[in-house]
């Protein structure tokens, strides 16, 4: 039960960071821009609260059975 406890804390504080990164994020650029300049300013907040962030990663798709990977 430990172990759960402490995972759940840790997911808490990263779900606070990423919130709370984001909300910055939102206050300092405002609505309207690019998703690219989003991700590059929320890289650098998370980055700033001691998050490992990895960009652009590969992901498998399937769709309904069938792979969609190129």
């Amino acid at each position: 039960m430990e172990n759960r406890e402490r995972t759940i804390q840790e997911l808490n504080t990263l779900s606070y960071k990423i919130l709370r990164a984001s909300k910055t994020v939102h206050t300092e650029m405002g609505p309207g821009l690019l998703e690219s300049i989003y991700q590059r300013c929320l890289i650098k907040e998370l980055t700033t609260l001691g998050v490992k962030v990895e960009c652009d990663v590969g992901l498998d798709l399937c769709y309904k059975g069938e792979s969609l990977n190129r």
